[in-house]
C-alpha cells in the first residue's frame, strides 16, 4: 500500500512516499554504497496530517475521502475470512536484490526489476489478482491501531500490479519483545541501518522477502480492508492487509531501529465505506 518522498527518482509504490523508491534495471549487481544529492523537499508533514487538504487541491481527498487509511481496528469485531492473500507466489524469488536506504522517515527498501515489467518480481495471490512486491518501508510508530494501541513501528509491503500501480500494501506492526531470547530473523539480514538524515543507498543488497511474512504465521490470521495511500495525495483504491501478529524484535532491534528513524504516522481516519473484513 503501507508510504512514500522522493530519494532519487519517481517510481510507482504505495503510500506517495512509495512513489519515490529508485527500481534498477542491473539485476544480481554487486552491492555498492552511493550517495544521493538530496531528497525532494515535501510540503506537508505528519505532525499537521489533519490539514494537507489545506495545502493544495490535488490533496483534497485527504479531507473528502471515504476509504482514508490508517484507521483503528477492534479485535472483538473478528477476523476477515475473504481475500485470503497467498504469497505461494514469493517461492520463486526467495532471494532478491534492491536498493537499501533510509526514505527520509526510516529504513526502506525497493526491489530490482527488468525495465517496467513488474512481474518478475515476487508475486502475492487474492481474489483474481496478482500482484507484485515492488519494495517496502518502515513507519515509526505505527499507522494503524488496534483496540485503540499503536504498535511502536509498522513495516509497509507494497504491491503494484504488472504496470507498476500500488494495488495493495501488507502492514506489519512491530513490536519488541520481552523474551530476551527472541529476535527477528528479518531484521538481522538487513544491513547497518542508514540514519534517516542520510541519503546514502546501497545497490545491490540481497534479502528474503518471505523472512517478513513468515515472522507474522504466514497472514493467515488477519485484517482486511478497502483503504488509500497514507501520504498525500491519499489516493484510494488499496486493498490492506493487517496481521493479527505484530513482527517481534529484540529490544537491541528495536533500540537501532529507533535510532534510526522518525515520527511517520498519519493522524487515525474515521471509518466510512471501507468494508473492513467484508
Amino acid at each position: 500500500m503501507t508510504c512514500v518522498f522522493a530519494i532519487l527518482a519517481v517510481s510507482v509504490h504505495a503510500c506517495d512516499i512509495h512513489k519515490n523508491y529508485l527500481s534498477h534495471p542491473h539485476l544480481g549487481r554487486r552491492q555498492n554504497l552511493r550517495r544521493a544529492e538530496g531528497r525532494e523537499e515535501l510540503d506537508w508533514e505528519y505532525s499537521r496530517s489533519f490539514d494537507w487538504h489545506t495545502i493544495r487541491p490535488e490533496y483534497a481527498t485527504c479531507q473528502s475521502g471515504t476509504n482514508q487509511s490508517p484507521i483503528n481496528l477492534i479485535s472483538s469485531q473478528g477476523l476477515a475470512t475473504t481475500h485470503q492473500p497467498d504469497f505461494s507466489g514469493y517461492a520463486a524469488h526467495p532471494e532478491v536484490a534492491g536498493n537499501f536506504f533510509n526514505w527520509g522517515f526510516g529504513p526502506a527498501y525497493t526491489l530490482h526489476h527488468e525495465g517496467e515489467d513488474f512481474s518478475t518480481l515476487p508475486a502475492m495471490k487474492f481474489d483474481d489478482q496478482t500482484l507484485f512486491l515492488s519494495g517496502w518501508h518502515i513507519h515509526l510508530p505505527s499507522e494503524h491501531l488496534v483496540d485503540g494501541v499503536r504498535s511502536r513501528a509498522e513495516l509497509h509491503m507494497v504491491h503494484v500490479d504488472a504496470a507498476g500501480e500500488a494495488k495493495s500494501v501488507v502492514g506489519i506492526r512491530i513490536d519488541p519483545s520481552q523474551d530476551p531470547n527472541v529476535k527477528s530473523a528479518f531484521m538481522d539480514s538487513l544491513p547497518e541501518l542508514i540514519h534517516f538524515n542520510d541519503t546514502a543507498e546501497m545497490e545491490g543488497v540481497m534479502t528474503y522477502p518471505m523472512a517478513q511474512i513468515e515472522e507474522v504465521s504466514s497472514v493467515k490470521e488477519y485484517w482486511t480492508y478497502q483503504g488509500s495511500l497514507t501520504t498525500p495525495p491519499c489516493s484510494e483504491g488499496l486493498r490492506w492487509f493487517v496481521p493479527k501478529d505484530s513482527l517481534k524484535v529484540s529490544v537491541e532491534q528495536m533500540v537501532k531501529l529507533l535510532g534510526a528513524s522518525r515520527f511517520s504516522h498519519r493522524v487515525e481516519q474515521t471509518v466510512l465505506l471501507h468494508q473492513i473484513n467484508v
